[in-house]
């Protein structure tokens, strides 16, 4: 396979790898995790164009020098493995980026590493590291948590097969299961839903039950800023608040997310009734496959989030300076005296593009400053202002710009308006920065525009930071057309999906750019010309499914509403069907063509009744003829479907004689009752249940009607019983009689 670009090994029993694999010379992506690793062959290092190679989770203690040949490589991931050393030759990966090396067993890791030119991240974590070289020691992207720095090296085994380290258990557990052990040895655990936990040994002093369960997103559930995007679903790990002694590490699969300028990716988790962020750190396995992964001292609820990127300090008395890290112009400075006692500040900075604000206010001229959010710990005011320094906005100077157009606005939650605050304070302005002293934190933003009103058209623009133009597609699966699938997409992925999916599914063209916000929920309805046999929806092969039946030329559509799923959707999308005039509810309409059902085709108008005559009923309770039973069909009109639904047809057997004579309303009627009766033959009752059914579904004329014929058979019956001298002395009369089909009865 010489043109192989990607090659996953991962979740395997590998012991080894081929020497062959070295014979791969388009290969840029290897991943090997979660195998049994021992060694690696030298023929590794022939790889001269592989850029990602992922080794984690295996057993190697050693690493072939060849290694170092590996001249394209941008990312090598050795972590959680068994390494005493690294080969020299690892100074020759000039083109490495990310070395990761955390939870191995390193006691030395070669000084030639802090030497590599485009190294920005070695991660050291959790090693037997006791003494580093300086220039390791001092580099900024060097993680070292975790390892024994500073402390004197314990005695020598006394022989090598104490310094041995048992294998950790893997697990892997099934969607059928919600729990699994855990001793104190330890082990590796990959969930069904795709979650990875690693408990270290010693993490429990005492065997332990782990429960899980995977929750849908939940408003009430999910804590999500204004600015926050929800990446993934709620895992809920059980007994919660049962600490742990080693912290365990924390797998979670999360979406990409669509803007990452600026933004972070945090996992989130519930601690004493109050929701924090963890320490992150993002891990690529395969491209759109994208790992969380944190370490947890106890567990609770978690879940993946993108929000803007965070900054914090803790502000002592003596004070001290807070600058973003997206946005450098932004800054808070501390005095000496702000605090008595040390607060934590987080800060978080979220842009504005200029063309929104423009369209949105119609002036070319306005522009705005970046949105600085501050929050704190602690009690609400600062003893001494607090000095904050926003950048003027776009193309402003401090030189040029007309004060009186100047607005600074203030917002604290949970208010939903803007204050103009510029009176209140005093604005310092230079050449590229504006400068004010507060006491309290909130949001604060900056406005140029000749607008007065100011406070109303920030609401919207920062409900607009909020939108997402998405679009909606409606596409059927080739093979079986019945088979839709709805889904939402982001404008900008789109076409990526629809060349995707085009093998396996046809569609209309995706829906007009629909505006949402964050956290937004919807749902899909059927116009009127579209019924959905959904007593409730099939799960074909994993896969949810419903069968359609269409009335006009098998062409209808799907539209979306705003809102969540309604206790009642028939009604609910009726409503926005009747809609006057402009409803916000309704977001988009997509046509699809549904298939002719088997069966179906030839002409249907003017054949007729498909069954044989009848008479309908018993001795005991009566007889209706083929006539009468065609009387009743002609006075049911549209309400056949309601008497069909209490003579007990099911719902599947209307929608599929709604469709087969769908232009026929008389042969619609018609098959029903007469294919209704003909199941009944020879069953008794079944007069006294089409004169039920009717009285249920409010069609009373038509059950009087059926019980005059019933009365008028009964007395023709008794005379016809007379006649032939067969009447008892003294006949007890039937409480329902019926009548006899003409012939039996002129005998």
């Amino acid at each position: 396979m010489r043109g192989l670009g990607a090659l996953l090994l991962s979740h395997n029993c590998l012991s080894e790898l081929p020497e062959a694999l070295g014979a791969l010379p388009a290969l840029t992506f290897l991943t090997v995790t979660h195998n049994r690793l021992q060694t690696l062959p030298p023929a590794l290092g022939a790889l001269s164009t592989l850029q990602r190679l992922d080794l984690s989770q295996n057993l190697l203690d050693t690493l072939p020098p060849e290694i170092g040949g590996l001249g394209s490589l941008l990312e090598l991931n050795l972590a959680s493995n068994r390494l005493q050393s690294l080969p020299a030759s690892l100074a020759g990966l000039r083109s490495l980026r990310l070395l990761v090396l955390h939870s191995n067993l390193l006691a030395s890791v070669p000084a030639d590493l802090a030497r590599l030119p485009l190294l920005t991240r070695l991660d050291l974590r959790d090693n037997q590291l006791r003494d580093l070289p300086p220039e390791l020691l001092d580099a900024p992207f060097v993680r070292l948590q975790g390892n024994p720095l500073g402390e004197a090296s314990p005695d020598a085994p006394s022989s090598p097969v104490a310094a041995l380290i048992p294998e950790m258990p893997r697990l892997f557990l099934t969607s059928d299961l919600d729990s699994f052990p855990v001793t104190p040895q330890g082990c590796s655990v990959t969930l069904a839903c795709g979650v990875r936990l690693q408990f270290p040994a010693g993490a429990t002093a005492t065997p332990i039950t782990i429960r899980y369960r995977l929750l849908l997103p939940e408003p009430g559930l999910v804590p999500l800023g204004p600015h926050d995007a929800l990446l993934s679903h709620v895992l809920e790990l059980q007994p919660h608040g049962v600490a742990f002694q080693q912290d365990v590490g924390l797998w979670l699969l999360f979406t990409p997310p669509q803007a990452r300028r600026c933004r972070e990716v945090v996992v989130r988790t519930r601690n004493d009734n109050s929701w924090g962020d963890l320490e992150t750190y993002l891990e690529e396995e395969a491209p759109q496959r994208l790992w969380a992964h944190c370490q947890v001292p106890h567990f609770s609820w978690f879940l993946v989030v993108s929000r803007p990127v965070s900054n914090a300090c803790l502000v002592p008395p003596e004070g001290t300076l807070l600058c973003s890290s997206g946005h450098p112009g932004v800054k808070v400075i501390f005095p000496p005296g702000a605090t008595e006692e040390p607060r934590r500040v987080s800060m978080q900075v979220v842009r504005m593009a200029g063309r929104e604000l423009q369209a949105l206010l119609g002036e070319p001229e306005a522009a705005v400053s970046p949105l600085l959010c501050l929050s704190q710990s602690g009690p609400p005011s600062f003893l001494q202002p607090v000095t904050v320094q926003l950048p003027l906005p776009s193309g402003i100077t401090g030189l040029s710009l007309d004060r009186s157009r100047l607005h600074l606005l203030y917002w604290a939650p949970p208010a939903a308006t803007w204050d103009d605050i510029t009176a209140q304070v005093v604005l310092e302005l230079t050449h590229l920065y504006a400068r004010f002293q507060v006491t309290h934190f909130s949001w604060y933003w900056l406005w140029y525009t000749t607008k007065n009103c100011v406070g109303g058209l920030a609401r919207k623009a920062w409900e607009r930071l909020r939108l997402h133009r998405v679009n909606l597609i409606a596409l059927q699966r080739r093979r079986d057309p019945e088979q839709v699938l709805l889904q939402c997409l982001p404008r900008n992925k789109v076409d990526a999906t629809l060349r995707r999916l085009l093998e396996r599914y046809r569609g209309p063209e995706p829906s007009d750019t629909v505006e949402m916000f964050e956290g937004e929920e919807f749902f899909a309805a059927f116009e009127r010309g579209i019924d959905v046999d959904a007593d409730r929806p099939d799960c074909v092969e994993g896969r949810i499914c419903f069968v359609f039946y269409s009335h006009l030329k098998n062409v209808k559509e799907v539209s979306f509403y705003r809102g969540a799923v309604p206790v009642r959707v028939p009604e609910e999308a009726e409503a926005a069907r009747q809609r006057k005039g402009a409803d916000a509810l309704w977001m988009a309409t997509l046509p699809i063509k549904l298939p002719r059902l088997r069966g179906s085709e030839g002409p249907r108008r003017g054949a007729g009744l498909s069954l044989a005559p009848l008479n309908l009923g018993d001795a005991e309770t009566g007889f209706l003829t083929q006539s009468n039973l065609l009387s009743v069909a002609g006075r049911l009109g549209l309400d056949w479907p309601a008497v069909a639904l209490h003579l007990g047809v099911s719902y599947r057997e209307v929608q599929r004689i709604r469709h087969e004579f769908r232009d026929d309303l008389d042969e619609q009627i018609r098959h029903m009752l007469f294919s209704w009766a003909e199941r009944q033959a020879g069953q008794p009752g079944a007069v006294g249940l089409l004169v039920q059914a009717l009285e249920q579904s409010d069609r009373q004329d038509v059950a009087e009607e059926v019980r005059a014929v019933l009365e008028l058979g009964r007395r023709k019956y008794q005379d016809s019983i007379r006649r032939m001298g067969l009447a008892p002395k003294d006949p007890a009369l039937p409480g329902s009689s019926a009548p006899q089909p003409p012939e039996p009865a002129q005998a």
